[in-house]
């Protein structure tokens, strides 16, 4: 973590791509996302509304899982939680749509050689 203070989620982002920086790190993330998505599709749906309580959970399970054992740093929410967690839900639908690979190059992370 930086000792910076982001003053807008623009600048925010670039950030939080770095702290994203490693492939496995982004898939707990993309893992977690798609959870949160498919628990809150069946509870409107399925009018189960306590399943709404364990979005959090899945979603960060992941997302912590990743930073502590892989990324090895600190999660970006614990300083920035809203927009951390608008950024997971961008990182997402970025890499859904095939267009994460440049804003990761804007954002100067290297990508990494196997």
């Amino acid at each position: 973590m930086t000792d910076k203070t982001y003053q807008s989620f623009t600048e925010f982002w670039p950030f939080y791509l770095r702290e994203h920086s490693k492939p496995l790190t982004r898939a707990y993330h993309y893992i977690g996302t798609s959870i949160v998505i498919a628990i809150a599709a069946y509870a409107l749906l399925a009018g189960q509304w306590l399943w709404l309580l364990a979005m959090p959970v899945a979603g960060y399970f992941f997302a912590w899982l990743a930073h502590f054992t892989v990324e090895k740093n600190r999660p970006a929410t614990f300083t920035y939680p809203l927009w951390s967690l608008g950024a997971d839900f961008k990182m997402w639908w970025y890499a859904l749509t095939g267009r994460l690979g440049a804003e990761l190059e804007k954002a100067g992370v290297k990508p990494i050689k196997g």
